[in-house]
């Protein structure tokens, strides 16, 4: 097996084999200069997302700066999507995320790994596993999301979690790891953050 079907598959492979690069530098580069436009340029921060991402429906609106692996080449995002500052996609692999979702600061999304075993490491092994992240997810500040997750849909994820295992629909969920603490439901119709109650629900 070639180092790029084991990389397709899912297998440890050697991240530095020279076939696998294709444009990624092209890629960068363009991250790069979105990076470098002013916040008054917002049409020009617009058609430029459209050339960096797999991806990516209306409305969306990602603050710089953003980093990318490969200037989100593989990162594939539905409509009315809001990224605040300093996201990292390590997108390697493919991360598909939903309409209406909000990620917060410092996230990390992370589709990459490399084995526990020190020599694999040594000889430059790595592996990639897709992220999947439903519709209308909120990502607290500061999570990390491992290689291999899925997020279901409405979820929320707080603030300094690290997932590493897969998170259901309609939950709340937090902590090192990442676990469900509980579902959404009726308090949620009532209080907005903590005891504060909602003042409008139609």
């Amino acid at each position: 097996m070639t180092n790029k079907e084991r990389k397709e598959n899912g297998l440890p492979y050697h991240y530095d084999d020279p076939s696998l690069m294709g444009n990624q530098f092209e890629y960068q580069d363009k991250l790069y200069e979105y990076n470098r436009t002013r916040p008054v340029e917002q049409d020009k921060r617009q058609e430029i997302l459209k050339e960096m991402f797999a991806e990516i429906g209306e409305g969306c609106h990602i603050e710089i700066p953003l980093h990318a692996n490969w200037g989100c080449r593989h990162v594939h995002f539905g409509r009315g999507i809001y990224c605040n500052s300093n996201v990292t996609f390590v997108d390697d692999e493919h991360i598909y995320i939903g309409d209406y979702c909000m990620i917060a600061p410092n996230v990390v999304i992370s589709t990459s790994g490399h084995p526990v075993l020190p020599i694999l490491r040594e000889n430059h092994y790595v592996y990639n596993l897709p992220v999947r992240i439903g519709r209308n997810v909120w990502i607290g500040s500061g999570v990390q999301i491992l290689p291999g997750v899925t997020i279901g849909n409405n979820s929320v994820i707080g603030a300094g979690s690290v997932v590493t295992n897969s998170i259901p629909s309609n939950v709340v969920a937090f902590g090192v790891p990442c676990r469900v603490i509980r579902a959404i439901g009726e308090k949620d119709k009532k209080y907005f953050y903590k005891n504060r109650e909602l003042d409008v629900w139609e």
